[in-house]
């Protein structure tokens, strides 16, 4: 069974609006409403994660093994850009309904 978190970061990428990886964050013209973010990610990352936040004044939620709900190798960071499935996905972590 998979967690809702799983469920509405599916229909982001499918829709086309997630990005995935800093770099790919740093560099959207387009508005990121909230990040998934793996415990797992570096320091560096982690800082970079806490720069593009402020950049793009959203909130951050840190998810256990995103690699495997997103179905990249080695992802630490998604940008959701649609703002409804980012909100859902924030009242669910808000609930704690991330767990698988």
């Amino acid at each position: 069974m998979q967690s809702k978190a799983g469920t509405y970061l599916g229909f982001c990428r499918r829709a086309g609006k997630l990005t995935l990886g800093v770099n790919a964050a740093r560099a959207t013209r387009e508005r990121i409403f909230l990040f998934v973010c793996d415990p797992s990610a570096s320091e560096n990352c982690k800082k970079e994660i806490a720069k593009l936040c402020e950049k793009f004044d959203c909130p951050v939620v840190w998810l256990d093994d995103l690699a495997a709900l997103v179905n990249k190798a080695e992802c630490k960071v998604a940008g959701v850009r649609e703002e409804h499935l980012a909100e859902a996905i924030r009242r669910a972590s808000e609930e704690g309904n991330f767990q698988k």
